[in-house]
């Protein structure tokens, strides 16, 4: 947000008529201060949602309905359950605030057709922007001593797909009561914020294309494996165009060498199969310090709010394998039976195990999906599960490349499970669902598109005969012909900004979608070459989020110019063929 409408927008909030109770005259009284009831909730009450910053901004952010002395008594009544309770009906709690929510209807913005028809920029340019975009990898990765960094930051808007039904799904199931805690005073700040419009401007300034821009002050560096691996497959993509220099390609194998490590040593973590019990070694997903690079200040922060414990996942896992077999890794991590694993997260009727709880991307059917959270040794599972399609499709990109090496059509059960997977794309993309944001957890439909288009490189990557097996009815086929269509007609021919151009165009050149059709996404990213001042070549977008306990994006310069790498890189190679 530039300056001037950064100054103007807070003088608004600022002097905003107040219309009604405030979060704090509702809160204060049960919250602030010390007290009985849960320590964590007030703690959690005064550093996120009643700090200095956030007090003069909301204070005048009044909801008339709660002048109604009855409707502020409940809603009161919630938040003393919430606090005094030994084991708090969250649903009910849930319950009385979702009518809140969903007074304010959200949704994603409207990208208006491109203007006029765009020209292919010269090849020089096309390599002027992948040279640049490495080289602010590689140089990241020296000045960060040995890591390149991704960011968080908290939106308290929330998500315009998240609505009051689906406050009352995570508070159910969620399982920490901390992380409960937290999605209920966001969600219950959301409410205040929503309905104000000088403070939403503030908190969620609008903007062009569909990926968000994280524009928030305060954003949280760290480290993790799952943002390790894509890195590292990105500069495998530069390695692969020739462009790189003897210095750069040394430089480039270092970095990724020390990725690949971070991601199958550093991050290995022993759980049990979650139903026969055998030990597999996975991937966690945010180490503790000093390797999560995260200022010894938001780690303490992060802990006294409840986000101390992180369990491993199937996608850092999943991508973690994958960029390792690329780079040609020899760990003898990677000659685990995976398949075997993954299947025991499936979801499959007539299973003892429990669907996903934390279903806020009903009604998709989820059946031969696998969910996201891997129990620690420990058992721990603080978030509960819930089911992404992308994740889904990372999990079947790793087996493809790793085929022989997991025997994957080797056993009736590992070719049940990959159909079963199949099947579960093919229902989300028969249905036109996979281009509704509501159905992704963690990330955007154009992120799917893109990544669908790298799932099936690998797939046609695989000799013909076990491509039948796992898709005797070739659905890859249509299924590849409805996400080129999506992207050409609708996500490529609209606004774009240069991380919506990056995954439009990955999608066509991996699915190898019409080559009249790279010029738009291919000008956005020349175009905007620049844009990120000192910082890189390009802004930070959002790459991936949390929906709890509010919107959380995560993405950083550096994730811009990596795919950004990417896409010109194989768009690049496709130029070349014809």
């Amino acid at each position: 947000m530039p300056v001037t409408d950064l100054i103007k927008s807070s003088l608004a909030a600022l002097t905003a008529k107040k219309s009604g109770p405030s979060l704090y005259d509702l809160c204060d009284p049960l919250l602030r201060g010390a007290g009985p009831g849960d320590a964590h909730l007030r703690t959690f009450y005064k550093t996120a949602v009643a700090n200095p910053v956030l007090r003069p901004l909301m204070g005048r952010a009044g909801l008339p309905a709660l002048a109604d002395p009855d409707r502020f008594a409940a809603l009161q009544g919630a938040i003393r359950s919430a606090r005094d309770d030994a084991a708090p009906d969250w649903a009910a709690i849930g319950r009385a605030i979702a009518p809140l929510i969903d007074a304010v209807p959200q949704q994603h913005p409207r990208r208006p057709p491109l203007a006029g028809k765009a020209s292919m920029p010269p090849r020089a340019e096309i390599d002027r922007v992948i040279k640049g975009c490495a080289t602010d990898l590689i140089g990241s990765y020296t000045r960060n001593q040995g890591f390149i960094p991704a960011y968080a930051a908290f939106n308290l808007i929330g998500d315009p797909d998240f609505h009051g039904r689906d406050l009352v799904t995570a508070l159910v199931g969620l399982n920490a009561r901390t992380y409960k805690n937290a999605t209920l005073l966001f969600n219950l700040a959301r409410a205040f914020i929503l309905p104000n419009a000088p403070v939403a401007r503030l908190l969620n300034p609008g903007w062009a294309g569909f990926a968000e821009p994280m524009w928030e002050p305060v954003q949280i560096r760290h480290r993790s494996a799952y943002y390790d691996a894509f890195f590292a497959e990105a500069l495998m993509d530069y390695l692969g165009t020739g462009l790189a220099t003897a210095d750069e390609t040394a430089r480039a194998n270092t970095a990724i060498a020390g990725m690949i490590e971070f991601c199958l040593t550093t991050s290995r973590e022993t759980v049990r199969h979650p139903t026969d019990g055998t030990p597999f070694d996975v991937v966690t997903a945010l180490v503790k310090p000093p390797h999560v690079r995260m200022s010894k200040f938001f780690w303490k922060l992060k802990s006294d709010l409840g986000f101390g414990l992180y369990v491993p996942d199937c996608d850092t896992t999943a991508c973690s394998l994958s960029a390792a077999t690329q780079f040609g890794s020899l760990d003898p991590m990677l000659d685990q039976p995976f398949l075997d694993y993954y299947a025991g997260y499936q979801v499959r009727p007539g299973t003892n195990r429990a669907p996903p709880s934390v279903d806020i991307n009903a009604p998709l059917d989820f059946t031969g999906g696998i969910v996201t959270w891997i129990e620690n040794a420990a058992g721990d599972n603080p978030f509960g599960n819930d089911l992404d399609p992308t994740l889904n499709l990372d999990v079947l990109e790793a087996a493809f490349r790793n085929h022989v090496r997991w025997d994957i059509v080797g056993t009736e059960q590992r070719v049940t499970f990959l159909r079963g997977v199949v099947d579960f794309h093919d229902r989300l993309i028969g249905s036109g669902a996979f281009a509704d944001p509501r159905a992704h957890i963690y990330y955007l439909p154009e992120l799917y598109a893109a990544y669908f288009g790298r799932c099936l490189a690998a797939f046609r990557a695989m000799p013909a005969a076990i491509q039948k097996t796992i898709d005797p009815n070739d659905r890859f086929a249509a299924m590849r012909e409805t996400i080129l269509t999506y992207v050409q007609d609708d996500l490529a021919a609209h606004e774009m900004n240069p991380f919506d151009a990056a995954l439009a165009l990955l999608a066509l050149a991996k699915l190898g979608g019409d080559r009249a059709c790279f010029a738009p996404a291919v000008a956005a990213m020349v175009d905007a070459y620049g844009e990120g001042g000192r910082k890189g070549p390009y802004k930070a977008y959002e790459w991936n989020k949390m929906k709890t306990p509010t919107r959380i994006l995560v993405g950083g310069p550096e994730v811009t110019s990596a795919f950004v790498l990417s896409a010109l890189s194989h768009a690049r190679t496709s130029l070349a063929a014809a």
